[in-house]
């Protein structure tokens, strides 16, 4: 298991719901943040909070549903001078649920695959790039276990491609120490998720963030969340060691 101690790491989507927790929970373990969310405000309360437990902690306002503000914003962190030693692209929009899934209009795919798909991999191309350079990197795209709805067919479109250009990319750096994982949060409590949702946001912990500790050259896994729910850290890594390579839809 790998020590994250003074390490920086990138999360999207940091405001609120599983980002802000796992935010809290790398905080927790000494690694520095860099946040991202729409406006600066929305970041206040977490940067409060992973600041005190004694971590620097950067805030990043960005509109990730913009190709050229994410650009931007990743011209700011190169700037900074500070290594990405890892990524969590767990920021996401569901943009409808159409209960006339025949009648899904273009713009759903538009707006989906603008911030589930294209964003995320901009991020991810980015940073890629650095760890390969310095040969270590921890790079957890978020995709979702949606399965058999096409009342939210933009969604989940966006998230299958996102799965397959993560796992193409794993495939190149499997064998070193720039690890390229996928995470499925489940179904949770969240703005995203809902209120009906049967999972917790807390239980998702430390299953969203255990590739950033598996310490043994693979890529290409898709950690499933709540099959880690209750564990410490340390017991999340020795099971998640163990999980195959992903090979097709998660769900």
């Amino acid at each position: 298991m790998i020590d994250i101690k003074g390490r920086w790491a990138l999360i999207t989507g940091a405001s609120r719901g599983i980002g802000r927790l796992a935010a809290r929970y790398l905080a927790e373990r000494g690694c520095n943040l860099i946040l991202q969310a729409r406006t600066e405000p929305h970041l206040e309360g977490i940067l409060a909070e992973v600041r005190a437990l004694g971590v620097q902690a950067i805030p990043e306002a960005c509109d990730l549903n913009d190709a050229a503000a994410v650009d931007r914003m990743l011209e700011r962190i190169d700037a900074l001078f500070q290594p990405v030693d890892i990524v969590l692209n767990n920021a996401g929009v569901q943009v409808a649920y159409r209960t006339d899934y025949l009648a899904t209009p273009v713009r759903d795919y538009e707006a989906s695959f603008s911030v589930n798909t294209i964003a995320p991999m901009q991020i991810t191309y980015h940073f890629l790039r650095q760890m390969e350079r310095r040969g270590f990197g921890r790079i957890i795209n978020t995709t979702s276990g949606i399965n058999h709805e096409p009342q939210q067919a933009g969604y989940s479109a966006a998230k299958a491609a996102l799965d397959k250009v993560t796992m193409d990319l794993a495939g190149v750096y499997d064998g070193t120490d720039v690890i390229v994982s996928l995470t499925d949060p489940g179904w949770c409590r969240t703005d995203l998720g809902g209120p009906h949702a049967p999972n917790a946001p807390e239980s998702a912990l430390p299953g969203v963030v255990v590739g950033v500790f598996v310490d043994d050259k693979r890529s290409g896994r898709c950690f499933c969340a709540q099959e880690f729910s209750g564990m410490t850290t340390e017991e999340a890594v020795r099971a998640a060691e163990k999980v195959p390579t992903y090979h097709g839809t998660v769900g």
